[in-house]
């Protein structure tokens, strides 16, 4: 039976595919968690991890850049970030004691990530949530990410149509000019 450490380095694994651009990874996660012998209650555990990080990934990518000093967030590697997402959906979302998941994300750091990763990871997850908030607090954030969002798809959506509009109109108008 696979290890919580071991689901966890399959979910960075996924998640560090996701963040490469492969967004139907999670159509191949049962495959993947059984290549590496992830079953039964580790793979339900793993799938939780996986679908809790990418479901608020706008919210955790927002707190981990509010806790960096001196870096930008697009600099950072993809493994490097895949951990501490995960680490900071189990420390902000599902609650885990955080003294344990900054351990664990330094552990996948030393094993997966280059030298320099595991004292820079446990540096922004040990500043993490120092502010306290609540489990709403953060899902609350995560709404009004998504709303904004939402209403500036609706704008690029509303600019388009009113370009086919104006298009078609101009259109018309040379066509009967040409009359």
């Amino acid at each position: 039976m696979a290890t919580r450490h071991q689901a966890r380095t399959a979910v960075v694994g996924l998640l560090y595919a996701f963040d490469l651009g492969n967004e139907n990874i999670a159509n191949f996660s049962d495959e993947i968690l059984e290549e590496g012998k992830i079953r039964n209650k580790q793979r339900d555990f793993s799938n939780t991890l996986f679908s809790g990080t990418i479901e608020n990934l706008e919210v955790l990518d927002k707190e981990i850049q509010a806790h960096l000093t001196d870096w930008d967030y697009d600099g950072i590697g993809k493994v490097e970030k895949a951990i501490m997402r995960l680490a900071a959906y189990e420390i902000l979302i599902a609650k885990t004691d955080k003294a344990i998941i900054i351990n664990e994300a330094v552990e996948l750091a030393k094993t997966l990530a280059d030298d320099k990763s595991p004292k820079f990871i446990n540096a922004v997850l040990d500043a993490l949530g120092t502010e306290p908030k609540t489990i709403e607090e953060v899902l609350v954030e995560a709404a009004e990410v998504h709303t904004v969002e939402v209403e500036i798809a609706e704008e690029k959506t509303e600019d388009v149509a009113t370009a086919e509009t104006d298009t078609v109109n101009s259109e018309t108008e040379t066509k009967e000019e040409e009359k």
